[in-house]
């Protein structure tokens, strides 16, 4: 599965960039397939590896301040692996047909 997640700290100032900082150290040091922009970060595994990661790193974000926005989008097809890019190369190979 994909799970496309933005965790944030509600009241913690204007930035949140030290928050968001500790989630993505939980992200790396998972090992999964991940990637991250500037709105969100994407995690490829399994279910409960994957929501462990969220769950952890909700955590890392919630030692900022009293209270958390979790954002979280998931695309789950099982058997599929892959994905995080797979699914980016099948439509930039449509573009590329342009």
């Amino acid at each position: 599965m994909l799970v496309a997640f933005s965790v944030a700290p509600l009241g913690a100032g204007e930035s949140v960039s030290e928050a968001v900082a500790d989630a993505l150290r939980v992200v790396r040091a998972s090992g999964l397939p991940h990637r991250t922009d500037a709105m969100f970060t994407t995690l490829e595994g399994e279910w409960d590896e994957v929501m462990d990661v969220v769950r952890r790193a909700t955590e890392a974000v919630g030692r900022h301040g009293d209270r958390v926005s979790l954002v979280l989008k998931a695309d789950i097809r099982p058997g599929r692996t892959g994905e995080l890019q797979g699914k980016v190369d099948r439509v930039e190979a449509l573009l590329a047909d342009d």
